[in-house]
């Protein structure tokens, strides 16, 4: 492995290290912009999402979900800066799985990778099923499967059109999806400041009270799966134009932005009705807080704007479980014949987009309930290592070690480390289980893969070096 540069030196040059990464043939191809990977992130989290899990969530917190969304955004805060300190070192396709290959150990990067996947690939799935139940609700008369074919079929082909047109579209569904929530909002506020449902401003969203920090831990692990789309945008850096620059700032606006939506649009939705055992239907709550407040008319344009971010969804889940399979493949960790291979007009990896396609299609034979309870572990995994990757890096590669270097590659990391295993230790059972039966799959492979750790792991993409400063 090559001698990582200084903190100083990262920090002080240009783009043309990330070109330097690139491989001379079947290379992703740079187009890419700040704003483009903003909205990517943006689309990845569905702006729209917030609303899935509002009524679970306020009932396991006691109308408290405001609140574990503020723990869930200091969580993020502390693992994003994290994200924008390792991509500096390591612009390169693979997201968590690079950072802990190439500042632990091989064998660790992978196991990160392989948990982390996990998740990459099924949430194309689980936005299967979210199409084919809110369309199935306005169009009951037609199958379930064809909404599900329909949501498969058009984000693969915009995947496999090229990542430009795929993140020019989502700039236009993230649009439609925000101009929905802005109407949300202001039709929530007017409600409230009219005393509809006797409700009232103040504080007891935000306030905790006698609410059991167990409860609040748990509704806000669920709730961390909502940033997910800064972790999608750090697997595009061979698609950013400047990637040293332009990933770290589009991860802190990513989850700035993300942050403040997610809790003015829970504070309004918990103010309204602080108490959700009062709806008809806990999972689906937002549809009917819709329909309270702006009628029949507004919940349908609600129910399309949801649509929309199904659709932006879709096309960037599949993207980033795609390049994260290519990371992969490209370094051996999984056959490179197969996954390590981008078609050279295009530069989209075409074998991996249509793989996690066919995975997506397993939503015509899994419910919601058994989809989403396999998401949760592996992003806690790969938190958590991203955090331990800075640390690694720094007592590994770093000579001047300076109090503002101590302190921003050993104490903020090591504090995200500690908040990512306490909410991943508040992960269900049923979670626990297929995620330790996944890794523990992954673990047989690696020691078949190096009979035995006989021989050495797959080759690894080098770290950036001095001289290509130069």
């Amino acid at each position: 492995m090559s001698t990582l540069p200084s903190h100083s030196a990262v920090a002080a040059g240009d783009d043309r290290i990330a070109h330097a990464v690139a491989h001379e043939s079947g290379s992703l191809k740079r187009t890419l912009k700040l704003r483009h990977l903003v909205f990517i992130g943006l689309a990845y989290m569905a702006p729209l999402a917030v609303f899935d899990m509002f009524g679970i969530v306020a009932d396991q917190t006691d109308g408290h979900v405001p609140l574990a969304y503020l723990v869930v955004l200091v969580a993020v805060l502390f693992t994003a800066f994290s994200y924008s300190r390792m991509v500096r070192f390591f612009p390169i396709a693979g997201s968590a799985y690079t950072y802990a290959k190439e500042s632990i150990h091989p064998s660790v990067g992978f196991l990160v990778g392989w948990a982390a996947t996990l998740d990459y690939l099924l949430l194309p799935m689980i936005n299967a099923i979210l199409s084919g139940i809110y369309m199935g609700a306005i169009f009951p008369g037609v199958p379930f499967w064809v909404w599900v074919l329909l949501t498969v079929g058009i984000c693969t082909a915009l995947n496999l059109v090229g990542v430009r047109l795929a993140a020019s579209m989502n700039i236009i569904l993230v649009g439609i999806q925000l101009v929905v929530a802005v109407l949300f909002v202001v039709l929530a506020v007017a409600n409230i400041a009219h005393g509809a449902n006797d409700a009232a401003f103040s504080v007891r969203p935000f306030s905790a009270g006698d609410l059991p920090v167990t409860a609040l831990a748990g509704g806000a692990a669920i709730l961390a799966l909502s940033f997910l789309g800064f972790d999608a945008v750090s697997t595009l850096a061979e698609e950013a134009e400047r990637p040293t620059r332009d990933i770290p700032r589009a991860i802190f606006v990513i989850v700035a932005a993300a942050g403040a939506f997610f809790l003015t649009v829970t504070y309004v939705m918990q103010t309204l009705f602080p108490d959700v055992t009062k709806l008809e239907n806990i999972v689906g709550a937002s549809p009917e807080i819709a329909r309270y407040i702006g009628g029949a008319a507004f919940q349908a344009i609600f129910v399309g704007g949801y649509m929309m971010a199904v659709l932006g969804c879709g096309i960037t889940q599949q993207m980033s479980a795609a390049r994260l399979l290519y990371a992969m493949g490209r370094d051996g960790a999984l056959p490179k014949r197969l996954f390590g291979r981008v078609n050279p007009r295009t530069g989209v990896p075409v074998a991996n987009v249509l793989i996690v396609a066919a995975i997506a299609l397993t939503a015509l034979f899994v419910d919601l309930a058994q989809a989403s309870s396999m998401i949760n572990f592996g992003a806690f995994i790969a938190f958590t290592f991203v955090n331990l990757s800075v640390i690694f890096v720094f007592f590994r590669f770093i000579t001047t070690r300076t109090i503002g270097s101590w302190i921003g590659f050993v104490v903020v990391p090591a504090i995200g480390v500690a908040i990512n295993v306490g909410l991943w230790l508040s992960l269900d059972g049923i979670s626990m289980i297929i995620g330790g039966a996944w890794t523990a799959i992954g673990v047989v492979y690696l020691i078949v893969k190096t009979r035995g750790f006989r021989t050495a792991p797959p080759d690894l993409t080098g770290p950036i070096n001095v001289g290509m400063h130069d």
